[in-house]
């Protein structure tokens, strides 16, 4: 059998200042049988012109008008050929023998999804002398639904449980994407999330390398989506926890799903409030309804000091209001 050919998929907003040393990291795989898609989201500096310096017979460069990630990740997925699909924003790295590592892994499954290890490191720093944890999920996995449930549950609710797994931790075959359906694009803000909810619960199994790592970039301002408390990315947030709900609902009657999504949906309400508050209320409705009963405020020692005496919104208005007192005198 031939060796197996894996696309790598890297969708490209504004990123020129990681964007070349991100391809070379996929250019120097040791897996030699790749193909790298860099799809261009309607960047406005000059990460076209640094994307087309790597077209080659392996390289190849699209263009689209800002549609954000998701779609641009979809269309990759289109001009993809590959029997794996490697994803890879375009400020994170890969070690050289990730892909190889997680091939072998997988041995030629297409119903089998693997995972890898995730270095974390700060922006200017060097990705090698980064850190990682010995995280639960490190390991093989044989129930996905078993799997997730622990993924999206915190200390509170599963203790020892819970974490984030990094998009470019996964190898996927392109069976198992096929087959859970391709990135929603109504979302930006845990579009991941929703994403390999689907792909995860599509598998027979989640298979670990020990020997595979990919690096994760930290960045000390918000300069991501996730890192952005805005309407559309909150809205975008809560849509995720619905449809990831509804997944796994589909699957189990575990009554500890309700207890883990009770839990999120109550810290969106009262993170949305009050600037945004029919989020808000909808968020709180949904964790009323899963029989939410845990901490009421999300915040310091003050603010659930106050919480317990005011009531969880009027904490939440000091708070937000001391907030946009040190934005207007930054």
């Amino acid at each position: 059998m031939s060796a197996p050919l894996v696309s790598i998929i890297i969708p490209v907003h504004n990123s020129a200042a990681h964007l070349a040393e991100t391809v070379q990291s996929a250019l120097s795989q040791t897996w030699q049988n790749i193909e790298v898609i860099l799809v261009d989201d309607g960047s406005t500096d000059h990460s076209p012109e640094i994307a087309r310096r790597f077209t080659s017979g392996i390289v190849k460069v699209f263009s689209q008008e800002n549609k954000g990630a998701s779609a641009a990740r979809n269309m990759g997925l289109k001009e993809a050929k590959g029997d794996y699909i490697q994803f890879l924003d375009a400020d994170d790295l890969l070690s050289p023998d990730k892909i190889d590592a997680q091939v072998k892994c997988l041995n030629g499954s297409v119903t089998d999804i693997a995972i890898s290890r995730t270095i974390h490191f700060n922006d200017g720093e060097c990705h090698i002398k980064g850190t990682s944890d010995n995280d639960w999920f490190y390991t093989d996995h044989e129930d996905p639904v078993s799997f997730l449930t622990k993924l999206y549950a915190g200390e509170d609710v599963m203790p020892g449980y819970g974490g984030m797994i990094t998009i470019h931790s996964w190898l996927t075959p392109r069976n198992l994407i096929d087959k859970a359906g391709p990135w929603n694009e109504n979302l930006s803000v845990d579009d991941d999330g929703e994403f390999f909810c689907r792909v995860v619960l599509a598998s027979d199994s989640i298979k670990f390398s020990e020997k595979a790592f990919n690096y994760y970039r930290k960045f000390d301002t918000p300069k991501s989506l996730s890192g952005q408390k805005n309407l559309k990315g909150m809205k975008s947030a809560v849509m995720a926890n619905d449809l990831k709900l509804d997944y796994l609902k589909a699957r189990t009657e575990n009554a500890v799903v309700n207890r883990i999504f009770a839990k999120h949906y109550w810290w969106a309400g009262v993170l949305a409030y009050p600037e945004f508050k029919s989020l808000s209320k909808y968020c709180i409705q949904k964790a009323k309804e899963l029989g939410y009963g845990g901490d009421k405020y999300v915040g310091g020692p003050t603010g659930h000091f106050l919480a317990v005496f005011l009531g969880w919104k009027t904490a939440r208005l000091i708070s937000y209001y001391q907030q946009m007192l040190k934005r207007a005198w930054a």
